[in-house]
C-alpha cells in the first residue's frame, strides 16, 4: 500500500505533520480523483471532513506552488489495516467556494459535506442533497464565516429572570 499511496500523491505538494503520515494539498480539479486513488490504495476510511475560513489567516505557511485561498476543505483519511493517515487540505476560492463531493467515493461524509456547506458556505458538486443541517432552512448567511456579524439575534434563556 505504501507504494500506490505515494504514486497517488505524485506531482501534488505535500508535506508532514503531526499525527498525519502527509499533507497533500491537491488542487480543486484533481481533489476528487486524488481521494479515489487513495482509497483504492487502502485507505478506506474517511474520519474527517470539514471547512475552513482563513479571511484573516491569508499569509498563512503553504508548500510551494500552494497559492492561498480563503477557504479551505480539510479531509482526513485513514488505513486501519495499515495504520496510517493522511490529510488533504484543497484550498477553495470565496469567489467561487465549490469542490466535489466525496459522496461517491466515501457516502459517510454526506453529513459533514452538509455541514461545511451550512456554516461556511461551501458548495459540494455531485452531492444529494445540498441543504441546511444546522441552522433553519430560511437561516441567512453562513455563521462560522469570519465576517458574518456575531451577536446580531439576542438570546433568551430559559428560566433566565426577566427585567425588573
Amino acid at each position: 500500500m505504501t507504494d500506490l499511496a505515494i504514486r497517488a500523491l505524485d506531482g501534488v505538494p505535500t508535506t508532514t505533520g503531526p499525527m498525519v503520515d502527509q499533507i497533500a494539498f491537491p488542487e480543486r480539479t484533481a481533489y476528487k480523483a486524488l481521494v479515489e486513488s487513495l482509497k483504492g490504495s487502502g485507505f478506506e476510511m474517511c474520519s474527517d471532513l470539514c471547512g475552513i475560513d482563513y479571511l484573516d489567516h491569508m499569509t498563512r505557511s503553504l508548500p510551494d506552488g500552494v497559492t492561498p485561498e480563503r477557504f479551505e476543505v480539510v479531509v482526513n483519511l485513514l488505513s486501519l489495516s495499515a495504520k496510517r493517515r493522511v490529510r488533504i487540505r484543497v484550498q477553495v476560492p470565496e469567489t467561487a467556494p465549490v469542490v466535489d463531493s466525496l459522496f461517491e467515493v466515501y457516502p459517510g461524509t454526506e453529513a459533514m459535506e452538509r455541514e461545511a456547506f451550512d456554516l461556511f458556505g461551501i458548495q459540494f458538486t455531485g452531492h444529494p442533497d445540498l441543504s441546511r443541517i444546522l441552522m433553519p432552512e430560511e437561516w441567512e448567511g453562513h455563521p462560522l464565516r469570519k465576517d458574518y456579524g456575531s451577536g446580531r439575534i439576542p438570546v433568551q434563556f430559559k428560566e433566565a429572570p426577566g427585567p425588573r
